[in-house]
């Protein structure tokens, strides 16, 4: 069973996730808001876990606020898809609107790809890319735990914003049906805002979705 830790913080209550297995102490970060850094660091010294990376869903400021300190911190890379990634380079840059603080650029680690494999002690996890809310948003499936890591695709009860740079609605609407939606209904969703769902839920009760059904 995977339960990850789960930190909601920044200006607009982005989550992240602290993933471990605790057989290997092997562990990593999912998503890095602003005021994540200092909690990571206390839960993996307490845990005595020892983190691999940082894997960023996608590249808006929100969740990637403390990624330069979380990856100096702990000497991890900062993993991406290619797509998102010039967000990270001049993050100020990309921010739609001025923000009353200046964001620090994170170095790219390394990038990842759908259909790419991601191991975590005993624990796989599936790279599926999902663009619509950016162009290179990505969610993390592990098949056994059957648990995904939705990012800004999808919430209980609501999908990403698409209205912004990099957004499009059709296209998150079509990945969510052949990324998410395949999935179990059991599968239980962690996403990037909001509380934990599974894909039975959204399946039957989202609002944007019910028309997409086949």
């Amino acid at each position: 069973m995977l339960v990850p830790e789960i930190i909601t913080a920044g200006p607009v209550e982005t989550n992240a996730y602290l993933v471990a297995d605790s057989a290997t102490g092997d562990a990593v970060l999912i998503d890095a808001p602003l005021d994540s850094a200092q909690w990571f660091a206390e839960r993996i010294t307490a845990a005595q876990y020892r983190p691999l990376a940082l894997w960023l869903t996608h590249s808006h400021w929100d969740h990637t606020g403390d990624a330069a300190a979380i990856c100096s911190m702990f000497g991890i890379p900062a993993l991406i898809h290619p797509l998102d990634a010039y967000r990270l380079c001049d993050p100020n840059k990309h921010t739609v609107f001025p923000l009353p603080f200046a964001l620090e650029p994170v170095p790219i680690g390394g990038y990842i790809h759908h259909g790419d494999v991601l191991t975590v002690g005993t624990l796989r996890f599936e790279v599926r890319h999902v663009p619509g809310h950016t162009e290179g948003s990505i969610t993390f499936v592990e098949h056994t735990a059957r648990v995904v890591f939705s990012g800004d695709a999808l919430f209980a009860g609501s999908i990403g914003r698409t209205d912004l740079p990099g957004g499009d609605y059709d296209q998150l609407i079509t990945s969510i049906r052949q990324q998410l939606l395949v999935l179990p209904d059991d599968y239980i969703c962690y996403p990037g805002h909001m509380e934990p769902t599974t894909i039975g839920q959204e399946r039957r009760t989202n609002p944007f979705l019910q028309s997409t059904e086949q």
